[in-house]
């Protein structure tokens, strides 16, 4: 009695900590908004407020949310690196509820959603995930289902290939079912909402990978203790990082998303709690409360903004937390990974699914019996997007208003606003070089610097480019334009001249034509509008040398944009076929 009456006042306590970081999160976040709001107005009006300044003024608020946010989690996450012995055991309690040797007694079924995917790719990474429970000893807890929306015969026919391949190879060590839908509907969600009545009750979890997913066996199975320990728990994601690839575009980008990861989760777990993420795999389920509280919808209307819903994860998150059940994530990089898009093209394509996603939240906004900061997440997610025509508006506006500015103020303002839109990336490169091991992971001091440098340029370079893409996107929504759920490009292989004119010639042409406008109106502030303007007029050339994959065996010969993967190849030879393209290269440049 007395233990459970302590247990009781533990987590009472947790409940109100968690209430006052939520409120001093929000107080930071608003505050600074209002800072810079009250500085991009003393930049503009100079005399009285004239309408195309309040314009701005409106449009340059739509872009902070996801800024001011952003900075103040690497401010948060930072301080935890820095000054707490164990920041991911403080901000997520349950990462450290289990000693790692509990007995494993649930049913874990392995939920692989493909469509029209790399067989190739898809057996390869199938083999080594299992090769690795068989060898853990733990196999018989896990069936594997392989849930295919394919509608190409070969790639059909590859896939039952590859399950019975992989049946006869790990036979009664664990079990292997696979199953096609005639009818795909609904997407991802369909896909596993169909597993979910078909046999989940067959199960107590479910770990959902995507088809580019890897999680090594120790990262599963400490998922599913976590789960057996925590009962409160209805959704654990980890923390999903890149997998090595030979594209430089894949190297560069995936470079910054481990600089910015870890002090942006780890701020952002520290306030967000038990209504953490979902990223829609690398994660485990409890599928008794997901079949009964996660059913979504089809929403009014035709697509884009009607019909099934795109962008799944989010949603169902805050439907698990709404029947009271936890949403947390593990703020930690360890054994769980993803391949990002090998070329800009792609990048683009994905950023625009996760768009028109993402505006369907509107439906959902008013959703009863949600938790503030769940309703707040759907807003943000829809922000996130919103940010981007806000920009190009602003940067339109501005050319076109005839009334004098601070200058002073507006270079101020420019560079308040890249610092905080990089303090995640300054954070976690910070705790980088501040720590040996880490230091040599990433390829040393110099090739760390040299690699924030290219990357932080390139994240400039590419972001007009692609808030271009959206913005268009975006306009297109009403009238019908939507990108639905097509096979992803995996592979780096280049890409053509007329590929990349055909995806990106409005860029250009509007890269010029800015051009031109800044150097008439603005041509004392060329430092602030060249990025800018080189990203969109050299955005052909961009795409191609980006996804040149001879680019990037050179970046990986020379050491540039080395992420910790690299450097377990030596002494980690079984980690190999997952890591090859960063392999150092041989004088004829096959890998060794």
């Amino acid at each position: 009695m007395d233990g459970s009456f302590e247990n009781a006042a533990g987590q009472a306590r947790a409940r109100v900590a968690l209430r006052w970081r939520r409120i001093g999160f929000s107080a930071l976040v608003l505050g600074s908004c209002a800072a810079l709001l009250g500085l991009m107005a003393a930049t503009l009006f100079v005399e009285a407020p004239d309408p195309v300044g309040i314009a701005m003024l409106l449009l340059f608020a739509l872009t902070l949310p996801w800024t001011t946010i952003g900075f103040w989690n690497a401010v948060i996450g930072f301080s935890l690196m820095t000054f707490c012995r164990d920041p991911a055991g403080l901000v997520a309690p349950h990462l450290r509820s289990i000693g790692g040797t509990e007995k494993i007694a649930s049913s874990t079924a392995l939920l692989i959603c493909i469509r029209n995917e790399d067989t190739g790719r898809l057996q390869r990474n199938l083999g080594w995930m299992l090769e690795g429970l068989v060898a853990s000893g733990e196999s018989r807890w896990f069936h594997l289902y392989m849930l295919s929306d394919s509608n190409q015969a070969p790639i059909i026919e590859d896939e039952q290939r590859v399950a019975a391949e992989l049946s006869a190879r790990f036979g009664s060590a664990l079990s292997i079912t696979y199953r096609r839908r005639e009818e795909s509907s609904g997407f991802k969600a369909g896909n596993i909402r169909d597993f979910c009545e078909r046999w989940g009750s067959l199960h107590q979890f479910a770990i959902v990978l995507d088809a580019d997913s890897v999680m090594t066996p120790a990262a599963m199975l400490r998922l599913v203790r976590i789960m057996q320990v925590q009962p409160h728990i209805g959704i654990l994601q980890t923390l999903v990082t890149g997998l090595p690839s030979a594209s430089p575009f894949a190297r560069i980008f995936q470079f910054g998303m481990r600089l910015g990861m870890r002090s942006y989760t780890l701020g952002a777990a520290s306030w967000q709690g038990d209504c953490g993420p979902y990223w829609g795999h690398n994660a485990i389920l409890r599928i008794a409360p997901f079949t009964e509280h996660c059913h979504l919808p089809v929403l009014p209307g035709k697509p884009p903004l009607g019909g099934h819903v795109l962008s799944h994860d989010q949603l169902e998150a805050v439907l698990m937390r709404r029947a009271g059940y936890e949403v947390r994530v593990l703020p930690e990089e360890n054994g769980s990974w993803e391949e990002n898009p090998p070329s800009l093209p792609e990048f683009i394509r994905r950023d625009l699914r996760w768009c028109q996603g993402n505006m369907q939240y509107f439906h959902f906004l008013s959703l009863p019996r949600l938790l503030p900061v769940s309703r707040c997440q759907l807003g943000l997610a829809i922000a996130m997007y919103l940010g981007a025509p806000a920009w190009l508006g602003l940067m339109t506006l501005g050319l076109l208003r005839q009334m004098p500015i601070r200058a002073d103020l507006g270079a101020l303002l420019f560079i308040l606003t890249m610092v905080m839109s990089f303090a995640p990336k300054f954070a976690t490169l910070a705790d980088v070089l501040a720590r040996s091991p880490l230091r040599q992971a990433y390829g040393g001091t110099a090739r760390i610097l040299v690699s924030a440098f290219l990357e932080m340029l390139f994240s400039m370079l590419i972001a007009p480019i692609s808030a271009v893409a959206v913005t268009l996107f975006m306009l297109g929504l009403p009238f019908g334009r939507e990108m639905g759920w097509s096979t992803q490009q995996r592979d780096a292989e280049g890409i053509p001249f007329a590929l990349a004119a055909r995806r990106l010639w409005l860029q250009t042409v509007l890269g010029f034509v800015f051009a031109v406008c800044f150097w008439r109106v603005v041509p004392g502030a060329v430092w602030l509008w060249a990025p800018f303007v080189l990203g969109l007029a050299g955005a052909i050339p961009l795409a191609m040398a980006s996804a040149d994959p001879r680019v990037g065996r050179a970046l990986a010969a020379v050491g540039l944009c080395r992420i910790p993967e690299e450097a377990r190849l030596p002494a980690e030879p079984e980690y190999a076929t997952l890591f090859a393209p960063c392999a150092p290269l041989s004088p004829t440049g096959a890998t060794e």
